[in-house]
């Protein structure tokens, strides 16, 4: 009786332990795989805040805070293109006054974001969140003196990566924090001009 327990219970117990060996090894490998694939679509969305954003600012000579904003700065607003006819290197035609500048306004979705499957409503959504919202901040800061605007956009992994392995997740975060940098994916700071930089930048 004992060898006939011997014989089918190691087996059993070998393949179980087996499977955990192999499972505590894969997760990790797992989470970095997803990590990795949302932090893509993640780090697209923040580029193109940050392109409406610059945009925003050359109309308004600020940023904005309000994601809405955005929105309907694309849906609904124009911007400034300058077109030179002619060349300044063309002396002749300085001279005949053939070079000149003329100011055309264009739609900003006609412009900007006209990439394949792009919708404009998801820039405010953090991915993977259920439709939880991108943090975003605008100020003007003072710089030697000087007023500048400023914008931060924030999507942290507590949110994007909120339904992966919470230990390592945890250890991602912890990470980040040691070192001094925001845990997640942020792009601009209000802290200090950075020309609107993202940290993965």
């Amino acid at each position: 009786m004992k060898k006939v327990l011997t014989i089918v219970v190691l087996p059993i117990i070998a393949i179980v332990i087996g499977y955990l060996i192999y499972t505590s090894i894969q997760e990790p490998v797992i989470f970095e795989k997803e990590r990795r694939f949302r932090e893509k679509i993640a780090i697209e969305r923040l580029k193109d805040i940050r392109t409406l954003q610059v945009a925003y600012k050359s109309k308004h000579n600020k940023f904005t805070s309000n994601i809405d904003s955005l929105i309907d700065f694309y849906n609904n607003g124009q911007i400034t293109v300058i077109k030179q006819v002619g060349s300044m290197d063309d002396s002749l035609a300085v001279a005949q006054k053939r070079v000149f500048r003329d100011s055309i306004r264009i739609a900003v979705r006609d412009t900007l974001l006209k990439r394949e499957g792009f919708i404009v409503d998801s820039i405010k959504y953090i991915p993977f969140s259920g439709k939880k919202e991108i943090e975003m901040k605008a100020i003007i800061g003072k710089v030697s003196g000087v007023d500048v605007p400023l914008f931060e956009a924030n999507i942290p992994f507590e949110i994007l990566l909120n339904d992966l392995n919470r230990q390592l997740l945890v250890n991602l975060k912890s990470d980040r924090e040691q070192v001094g940098k925001y845990p997640g994916l942020k792009v601009g700071s209000i802290e200090a001009p950075n020309n609107n930089a993202g940290n993965w930048e």
